[in-house]
């Protein structure tokens, strides 16, 4: 008996990797609608939701994204790969607004962020979260985006390494070597460790 292959369907998203690497604008477009959502979650976990930078980084990320599409080789999912641009974008803009605002680590102020002082258990959850977002932005680029990869978005080792192309034993290394730097940076700033409520 002949088995009968069907081509895949027009919108699948192998199809429309595919078209979008050898140019298609309007399988550009759709590919672009397919990942936005989970980039705008991923930007939201990464930032925080009421971020007022959360557009421009998703903004920016899918430019990147269509921009390094080229580069693309499936080793990791489209999403994975889509994550990965999203954490290294949101990571650069907080990079750039601590340079701006010309902040040190002592100076971490939870309202600053818009999130206002208070004993709702939601708040103060954010308001911890905030302060992580901002100590991990300040590791080196390769253990920061790693961290937010694995912790924030809540890739598994595995899916770390796929998404940046390193061996798991180095992804666990940057882990490891980003948790003990984030925990020296606490363990050294009181202010940091009332915030996080670490004694």
């Amino acid at each position: 008996m002949t088995t009968i292959r069907h081509p895949a369907p027009l919108h699948s998203i192998e199809s429309l990797i595919d078209r979008a690497i050898r140019g298609d604008t309007a399988a550009t477009g759709s590919l672009l609608k397919q990942l936005a959502p989970s980039m705008i979650r991923a930007a939201r976990s990464l930032l925080g939701s009421t971020h007022a930078d959360v557009d421009d980084v998703v903004q920016q990320s899918l430019i990147g994204l269509v921009q390094a599409l080229p580069a693309f080789r499936g080793e990791c999912s489209i999403q994975h790969f889509s994550s990965r641009i999203v954490a290294r974008t949101a990571l650069a803009f907080r990079r750039r607004a601590a340079i701006r605002s010309d902040r040190t680590d002592a100076e971490v102020e939870p309202d600053s962020f818009g999130v206002e002082p208070s004993q709702d258990a939601t708040v103060e959850a954010e308001r911890r979260r905030v302060v992580v977002r901002q100590l991990i932005s300040k590791l080196p680029e390769e253990q920061a985006e790693t961290l937010a990869l694995r912790v924030v978005l809540g890739f598994s080792l595995e899916e770390v390494a796929e998404a940046t192309g390193v061996p798991l034993n180095t992804v666990r290394s940057r882990v490891r070597l980003a948790k003990t730097a984030l925990k020296r940076r606490i363990e050294a700033d009181p202010v940091l460790a009332a915030s996080l409520e670490v004694e």
